[in-house]
């Protein structure tokens, strides 16, 4: 079943497809990069898919202007949606941050926006790789 319309969807429910889309693709490249330990690949994909990372990508995100207009609406939803989930290791407002940032994940990847979502993507894996990311670094 296709979902109509994406934006109209539960920001939380965004996120949580927004999580698991963002996260294959780096699991892909981390093991496309020739990591293939489990331990070394748990601890990798936690400098790209943690709160705290994407807390830091999607602020980049925004001082760079990457992100469309309608990106930046639903990552505001997103970051600004009521969620029964506590943040785990992190301060609430970096777990609203990454909150938002799955959501804009969900909604491109609902809307078969797929080669949008590589291409944000992508452009993370630059950023952490570079170590570009680490200004913003969050607590």
């Amino acid at each position: 079943m296709k979902v109509k319309d994406p934006s109209i969807l539960n920001a939380v429910t965004l996120a949580y497809v927004g999580d698991g889309a963002y996260e294959i693709l780096i699991r892909k490249h981390l093991v496309e990069s020739g990591i293939v330990r489990p331990n070394q690949l748990q601890k990798t994909a936690t400098q790209y898919v943690s709160a705290k990372a994407q807390a830091a990508l999607i602020t980049r995100m925004q001082d760079e202007n990457v992100l469309t207009e309608q990106e930046l609406a639903i990552f505001m939803r997103g970051r600004n949606a009521k969620s029964h989930t506590k943040a785990k290791n992190t301060s609430t407002a970096t777990y609203h941050l990454s909150t938002g940032f799955e959501a804009v994940f969900g909604f491109l990847s609902l809307s078969y926006q797929d080669s949008r979502v590589v291409e944000l993507t992508n452009w993370c894996i630059e950023k952490v790789e570079s170590g570009a990311n680490n200004e913003y670094r969050f607590r």
